[in-house]
């Protein structure tokens, strides 16, 4: 397993470096095909290459993954692929190129994988865009979904996860002289200091729903009124209805001063996933791994739009570590086996209840 990691930890893969990933495919596929057998699929768009790998026979499970990470071309250099301390790190290794290897090595010690497939996509750190409709139909035709997403603190299972967008608040002022005729100007800074506050307030942590702007940019010149502001603001929500309310509220902003124009972009693009989704499948676990427990957690993965059609999904049984997205993002050697074991259990499990 650690072979394998390191072959893909070392062909870098930052989401949208469309050649970057085209070479990680590849090599997804190799490794793929050297443990399992037959042949995967390349599938090329707009968001890259994703992999797609089938068993044959009639389909009863979907793993699920992504082989692209947000580390840009040249970070292997400053954090190179390393074993040590009963830890790997690297880029990517957390999220999620250690639970993709696991997901393989647990897979290849069974047997029989008929109606087993693979499917490993290349925009899933930048909303999925390209991949949703290739996830989506292929969990409907499976009938359930196994997500290797690293797992929660402690090795906890993801049972449940918050819906989650981006939107963005253009506003349009007018440019005038701030030191000759400062009130001839419409002051897109101020104005974008309202909506802050007004899109702050939406905010409704008892449900937990949150709503944070995070990045702001207006101006040009110090001596120059503001004509254009810009925010932008995460979304994170636990039931479709707060989904709604706050696409609705987005919706509904009203500029605060005369003249000033808003324009609203963005959407939550990934439904809540329901602890219901999970229940199923995590039962099963439970009943391989006793005492593996169940997380509920505010980041979302592709499992977010196959729970939400309704088919069972298990979540978070990738590595065991911590650090995603971070400069000390690690795995925990001495989990990986168990991990696999795991994910092999689950899939022979799947594969022998009857279907409804």
């Amino acid at each position: 397993m650690l072979e394998d990691l390191r072959t893909l930890v070392e062909i870098e893969s930052p989401s949208r470096d469309l050649d970057a990933l085209a070479a990680s495919a590849e090599a997804v596929a190799t490794v793929i095909e050297n443990r399992l057998g037959g042949q995967a699929v390349l599938i090329v768009n707009e968001g890259g290459t994703h992999v797609h790998w089938a068993a044959g026979g009639e389909p009863r499970l979907l793993v699920l993954g992504h082989h692209d990470t947000v580390f840009p071309l040249g970070t292997l250099a400053r954090r190179p692929f390393a074993v040590a301390d009963g830890h790997v790190t690297g880029p990517g290794v957390f999220d999620m190129l250690g639970g993709l290897v696991q997901a393989v090595h647990g897979l290849a010690v069974l047997g029989d994988l008929s109606g087993v497939e693979i499917l490993v996509t290349a925009d899933e750190e930048v909303g999925s865009f390209s991949s949703r409709a290739l996830i989506e139909e292929r969990a409907r035709t499976c009938g359930a979904v196994l997500v290797f997403e690293g797992a929660a603190d402690g090795g906890a299972l993801k049972t449940a996860r918050k819906g989650c967008g981006a939107f963005q608040v253009s506003i349009a002022g007018r440019a005038s002289h701030a030191g000759l005729e400062p009130e001839a100007g419409v002051n897109a800074l101020v104005e974008a200091a309202h909506q802050v506050l007004d899109i702050a307030a939406l905010s409704r942590p008892e449900l937990g729903t949150t709503v944070t702007p995070t990045v702001a940019s207006a101006g040009t010149l110090e001596n120059v009124v503001p004509a254009e502001a810009t925010v932008v603001v995460d979304v994170r929500v636990e039931s479709g209805a707060e989904k709604e309310r706050v696409e609705a509220a987005f919706a509904a902003l009203a500029p605060h001063a005369d003249g000033a124009r808003i324009t609203v972009e963005g959407s939550i693009g990934r439904p809540p996933m329901p602890e219901s989704a999970a229940a199923e499948l995590f039962a099963l676990a439970q009943q391989l791994m006793p005492g593996i427990g169940a997380a509920a957690v505010g980041g979302g993965s592709d499992g977010n739009f196959t729970a939400a059609l309704g088919v069972p999904t298990l979540d978070g049984l990738g590595a065991v570590g911590g650090g995603a997205h971070a400069d000390h993002e690690y795995v925990v050697i001495d989990a990986m086996a168990e991990r696999a074991g795991l994910a092999a259990g689950l899939v022979k499990a799947i594969k022998d209840a009857p279907r409804a």
